[in-house]
């Protein structure tokens, strides 16, 4: 693409990497297009967020492109991942290690495959508290990460979302567990509920969790983080989700996306 081209309006189809945010990603491209050019100031702009640990679709808008930002956001999306049952984490995946856990010997495929009829259309769906929805002016996660212990936190107005497809792909049913237990102080909370909590890093899930893989077709808005909460609860246990990645964005599919490291080639 020459600059007269991007200037004109350019949509990037990025497979952003895991572990980088949004911000960061569209901050790789800025920085190629201002090494290439030497442009000083030019629009630039992402549609739709990615969390750090989603990989996939992101849709990086340059020059006149950014103003169909908001009608690309509005565009159904496509993800595939990985929901773990049994236990839950305070952000609904990955980036904080598992706070509880719960029975999950009940769990089925034939039990997930009950419950999910009440995930598929119109629905009101909390944000989780981890996330950039605003709460009186202030975004959620500040109120997450400021509060002291035992301290209660807000939570986000519901919104309505729309699900189109939901769609068990696999099913792991769950082990007997065969860590060690982790020794727990009389004081933390819920001591005597939880006799069995386990450290695990970025990453690391316990082998002897049921998981399950899925595919979702929904619409603006919504949270497979928090689907994968409430799909827990519904299952009288709990969940948290694993691994995420956005296959598709409207017309834009992750067949047509590249990897930042290709981003300078196609810029000439």
């Amino acid at each position: 693409m020459t600059q007269e081209e991007l200037l004109e309006g350019q949509v990037l189809v990025l497979d952003k990497p895991y572990q980088w945010t949004s911000f960061q990603a569209v901050n790789k491209v800025k920085s190629a297009i201002r090494h290439t050019f030497g442009l000083k100031k030019f629009k630039i702009g992402h549609a739709g967020t990615l969390d750090p640990l989603a990989t996939g679709v992101l849709l990086v808008c340059v020059g006149k492109a950014t103003k169909t930002i908001d009608q690309l956001q509005a565009g159904e999306k496509v993800y595939t991942g990985t929901m773990v049952l049994g236990a839950t984490t305070p952000c609904y995946d990955l980036e904080r290690a598992i706070d509880h856990y719960y029975p999950y010997e009940h769990i089925t495929r034939e039990a997930v495959e009950a419950v999910l009829p009440q995930f598929i259309g119109e629905i009101a769906q909390v944000p989780p508290i981890f996330s950039a929805v605003k709460i009186g002016g202030q975004r959620a996660y500040s109120y997450a990460r400021e509060a002291k212990a035992g301290e209660e936190i807000p939570s986000p107005t519901p919104k309505n979302i729309h699900i189109a497809e939901f769609e068990i792909t696999s099913f792991r049913p769950g082990k007997e567990a065969s860590l060690t237990p982790i020794a727990i102080e009389d004081t933390a909370p819920d001591a005597e509920q939880n006799h069995h909590l386990y450290d695990h890093p970025l990453g690391s899930v316990p082998e002897h969790l049921p998981q399950l893989d899925f595919r979702i077709r929904c619409g603006k808005g919504t949270y497979i983080r928090s689907i994968a909460r409430d799909l827990g609860l519904a299952l009288d246990s709990g969940a948290f989700l694993s691994s995420l990645r956005r296959e598709q964005v409207g017309e834009y599919t992750i067949e047509n996306a590249i990897t930042l490291d290709k981003v300078e080639s196609l810029i000439c």
